[in-house]
């Protein structure tokens, strides 16, 4: 008769499997971890649950390159939240050590709105100085230039913007974050009026492009959190296009983990 195995013999390996630390796939995230009023709950919470992490974790698997986060807002809740990839920042010959001139996956809770918004961002700071913090000063080898390159009728760009816009419900934005120019529907036309929505504003200050989906928050209470994260993880797919149209190390999707 066959001995049977002693179950001290396999408690190394249970305890290995107890230990090692979940995947942050998305399944354990909350609806509830979206507040408007607050922002987007980030603290207080196990890896495995922040947003953070979840989509770091995705944006890596599917385009097989590393990610730098970056946030605007401090302690439990953040209201902006981005991703960037390091491969197109550290390309930069001056600004490799900033992510202001990067392109960047973003989400955001718009309090007064209360619409959730994800996609793209490319930021252009002020061409002109006194400059408020370093690193923030308009600098030759930002995407911005990039942007502006491609803002104009029949650019690739403006073929993905229109797709995108008047197929998929997206929405852009171009503005200092207090006076933008909001195009969505029949009221974007051509690329070419990014450009001059940009041009509105003093060389002095900040200007930001969004490419963004937004959801208001009737739509977001009806999903789950792990619903949630497919949403965005499928508006970032939808916008890598015309973000590789503004960057020096274009994103290539390895996988269909996104």
């Amino acid at each position: 008769m066959k001995r049977k195995p002693s179950a001290g013999k396999w408690l190394p390996l249970a305890r290995a499997r107890a230990a090692a630390p979940a995947l942050p796939t998305g399944d354990a995230f909350r609806i509830e971890w979206i507040d408007f009023e607050r922002g987007i709950r980030v603290g207080n919470l196990e890896p495995e649950e922040r947003i953070t992490q979840i989509l770091k974790y995705h944006l890596e698997g599917a385009c097989g390159t590393p990610f730098i986060t970056d946030r605007w807002g401090r302690g439990v809740y953040w209201q902006w939240i981005c991703w960037l990839p390091r491969a197109n920042r550290e390309a930069k010959p001056i600004s490799n050590k900033v992510n202001f001139g990067c392109s960047k996956f973003f989400i955001s809770a718009e309090r007064e709105e209360a619409v959730f918004r994800s996609g793209l961002q490319v930021e252009r700071g002020p061409a002109r100085g006194p400059a408020p913090y370093p690193g923030v000063l308009l600098r030759p080898d930002w995407d911005w230039h990039r942007l502006m390159a491609q803002a104009r009728a029949r650019s690739p760009l403006d073929r993905e913007l229109r797709r995108l816009v008047h197929e998929e419900g997206f929405v852009i934005e171009v503005g200092d974050w207090t006076d933008n120019v909001v195009l969505r529907g029949d009221a974007f036309r051509s690329a070419a009026q990014i450009a001059r929505a940009a041009g509105r504003f003093a060389e002095t200050g900040w200007v930001g492009f969004q490419l963004y989906y937004p959801m208001p928050r009737s739509e977001l209470r009806t999903c789950t959190g792990p619903e949630l994260i497919g949403a965005v993880r499928a508006v970032f797919a939808q916008v890598i296009p015309a973000m590789n149209a503004c960057m020096q190390v274009p994103l290539r999707l390895v996988s269909k983990r996104l």
